[in-house]
């Protein structure tokens, strides 16, 4: 899908005439995201939905304007730095990386976070209570549930001593911080931990196949914006490996994967929307508090489950909340 008819599906402000907009200036909020448009759409459409809910409509009193690069995060910089010079009203920055790039452009224009893991360790706010500057909107959590992962692939294969994780060195502040939750849970359940490096989707195929060779059969992918972009790849290889995978993300179980464990990322999408309502209203960035999801989603597909011949552990298919049968 080309970016442009990505803009057009979910913005619908493509077709409106430029006279229109000169005339009267709509509200304009500029969507910088990693994640490539097919992946993007499963979440940034709660923006929309919830933007609507509110009385905004696509086109008629508001316009988005979206900067996607695909997973290339060297890329943000120079798309946030763009959007800043069209003088959008707000930024909508999606996950860690957009959000660092988006307020290195700018503190004057307001950014709302959709799902930064840990917005204050990274340094965009100083704190949940109280953001100060430009930047607020809504956490995921997402790097300490990187611990949760640890442990539900413990609970899958429970006389397992080593499992793989997967990382993106790219995006390396969200990744540290994953790393970081995922090597304590790991060393506290007696499990070694061997990590595996890939910045693009071309390292994937090699670096499955170094799994392969050190045995491990459980595996681990950190949530990041390039393993979003490629759930199905993803899915595919660990099928191939008859590996015992778990990921961030659901989309990885509906293509194939084992298991999933992290926030919706629509609804923490959707919740963005109340804080671009309020600030076009008027409202401070700084004066809004960060949320933090309070469910999370946990995904199993017992169709692969049967296909690695392993039986789920009923501690976790009391948990799961989205299974495919």
């Amino acid at each position: 899908m080309k970016r442009r008819d990505f803009i057009v599906g979910i913005g619908g402000a493509a077709a409106w005439p430029l006279a229109a907009r000169a005339q009267q200036r709509m509200p304009v909020v500029g969507v910088l995201s990693a994640r490539a448009p097919t992946n993007l759409t499963l979440y940034a459409d709660g923006l929309r939905v919830g933007l609507r809910a509110l009385g905004y409509i696509d086109g008629v009193n508001i316009r988005y304007e979206f900067r996607l690069s695909e997973g290339n995060i060297d890329r943000l910089s120079e798309m946030a730095e763009e959007l800043v010079r069209l003088k959008v009203n707000i930024i909508v920055a999606d996950l860690t990386p957009s959000s660092l790039a988006a307020k290195k452009a700018t503190n004057t224009i307001p950014i709302v976070m959709a799902g930064v893991a840990d917005p204050v360790g990274v340094g965009l706010i100083a704190s949940l209570a109280r953001p100060g500057g430009n930047v607020t909107g809504t956490s995921s959590m997402a790097a300490i549930l990187a611990a949760k992962q640890i442990e539900a692939l413990k609970e899958a294969v429970p006389n397992a001593s080593r499992f793989a994780a997967l990382w993106n060195p790219a995006n390396l502040a969200f990744q540290t911080l994953q790393l970081k939750e995922a090597q304590a849970a790991a060393q506290s359940l007696g499990v070694e931990l061997q990590l595996f490096e890939t910045r693009n989707a071309d390292e994937f195929d090699p670096a499955f196949a170094a799994i392969e060779a050190t045995r491990t059969k459980a595996l681990a992918i950190l949530g990041d914006p390039l393993f979003g972009n490629n759930f199905q790849k993803l899915a595919d290889l660990s099928a191939k490996g008859r590996l015992i995978t778990i990921s961030a993300d659901r989309p990885f179980v509906e293509a194939g994967g084992l298991m999933s464990y992290g926030p919706n990322y629509f609804d923490l999408f959707r919740l963005a929307a109340s804080y671009v309502d309020k600030i076009l209203k008027g409202t401070k960035p700084a004066d809004l508090p960060v949320e933090q999801p309070t469910t999370f989603e946990f995904g199993l597909n017992l169709k692969t489950a049967k296909a690695l011949g392993i039986d789920i552990p009923t501690s976790i298919l009391v948990r799961a909340t989205h299974v495919i049968e």
